[in-house]
């Protein structure tokens, strides 16, 4: 049909200042039926890993390792195949990028992926995306980082971030800052949180408290809860016997338990209209919009129509849903194709990676810290029983500087 763009990809450079900054923008969007449901899943769609893949994807000149648990155990496989499945879409969607991918599978263990990092190094590998947990991202950056070459990884344990070593993934502290800067800024200043004492628990906590005191506020009571009988009743209880001392109640889980910390508060008597629930991404889930004591909450995550359009594309090539993660495998090809197209020989410095005004993709802009965390632009987020409400935008550019 005349005027109507292809499906497509679009990459275009711009100047801003002195400062390159890469937009990647999509094309003729097509939305798809139901919400964003998958945001910040631990739990893959249900379908069968399929076998490794072949050794190469691409025909360009400059070398690439992918690193994919791609037969680990379970959801790690699964995910891995996703994965690789976008990566492979970035490809067609970039139109002869001149990269080849070297694929390699770790099998969900370090060891694995400190093998296939130096197997790509040695088949001259230029820079690495992946691999996918923390320990295995360890290992590839010890491997990687006496021969200058760079990583970006998908870990969301920011411990593991280094010079060099990138995390282009969700990570919880960013959906923290987000959050408090929001809710301070619409005048809330006391806070309470429920948090569940676990791993991503401990690295929210921290967050936290950092966050609000850089802010100007305090944390009149925290809570830690497990899911032994009885604990989060007495976790509960606790924050609620301080609710009339607070504008605001952080409960930074998943939708396995929210809706049970939420409930046991309402039947400790708080009520719920005259204190702000807050979250994280985690809350981007369809059960945390289908629960009617969590309407009208905040949480940070990414604005939805990106993902929404990469799903639809996804399912037409693939027939199947992609894991959340997927659009991050995404990314980074993409990045890491326009990066070969327009830097030269500086393509992959850190210079290059850590621009202050940073790389627009699936789910927003986002920019490599020199110690390798990262900063996205988020929305904050109003549960509605229609799925996500955004409240505030997201920030569609970095200003430089800061």
């Amino acid at each position: 049909m005349a005027g109507v763009l292809p499906r497509q990809i679009v990459m275009r450079w711009r100047r801003l200042g002195s400062s390159l900054c890469l937009a990647v923008a999509a094309v003729a969007l097509t939305d798809c039926a139901g919400g964003n449901s998958e945001f910040y899943s631990n739990t893959p769609p249900q379908q069968s890993a399929a076998a490794p893949p072949a050794s190469t994807l691409g025909v360009g000149q400059v070398r690439v390792a992918l690193i994919l648990p791609l037969s680990g155990q379970g959801n790690a496989g699964v995910a891995a195949q996703s994965m690789k499945n976008a990566a492979e879409m970035a490809l067609a969607d970039f139109k002869n990028p001149n990269i080849q991918l070297l694929v390699k599978d770790d099998g969900g263990t370090p060891q694995g992926a400190q093998v296939g990092a130096q197997q790509a190094i040695n088949e001259g590998a230029e820079i690495i995306i992946g691999p996918l947990f923390a320990e295995a991202v360890r290992a590839v950056g010890a491997t990687a980082r006496p021969h200058g070459i760079p990583v970006i990884a998908f870990s969301t344990d920011a411990s593991v971030a280094a010079r060099g070593v990138y995390l282009l993934s969700f990570l919880p502290e960013t959906d923290v800052k987000r959050i408090v800067d929001y809710v301070v800024s619409r005048g809330k200043r006391s806070f309470g949180a429920l948090l569940p004492d676990s791993a991503y628990g401990a690295v929210v906590e921290a967050a936290f408290q950092q966050e609000v005191s850089r802010r100007g506020g305090r944390v009149v009571v925290l809570e830690k809860y497990s899911t032994e009988p009885g604990k989060i009743a007495e976790a509960a209880h606790r924050v609620a016997q301080a609710v009339n001392r607070i504008d605001a109640i952080f409960i930074p889980d998943s939708a396995d338990g929210v809706p049970q910390v939420v409930q046991t508060l309402l039947s400790d008597g708080v009520i719920i209209n005259r204190v702000q629930l807050l979250g994280t991404g985690l809350w981007d889930d369809p059960r945390i919009f289908s629960t009617p004591s969590l309407d009208g909450g905040w949480y940070a995550a990414p604005e939805s129509a990106g993902f929404r359009n990469f799903l639809s594309r996804y399912r037409s090539r693939f027939g199947q849903n992609p894991v959340r993660t997927a659009t991050l495998a995404y990314d980074a090809v993409t990045l890491v194709a326009a990066l070969v197209k327009t830097q030269g020989a500086q393509r992959f410095s850190e210079q290059v990676l850590t621009n202050s005004s940073g790389f627009a993709g699936i789910d927003g802009v986002f920019r490599f810290r020199p110690d390798g965390t990262n900063e996205r632009g988020l929305a904050v987020m109003r549960v509605a029983p229609s799925g996500g409400q955004v409240v505030s935008p997201a920030a569609k550019t970095f200003g430089s500087g800061t």
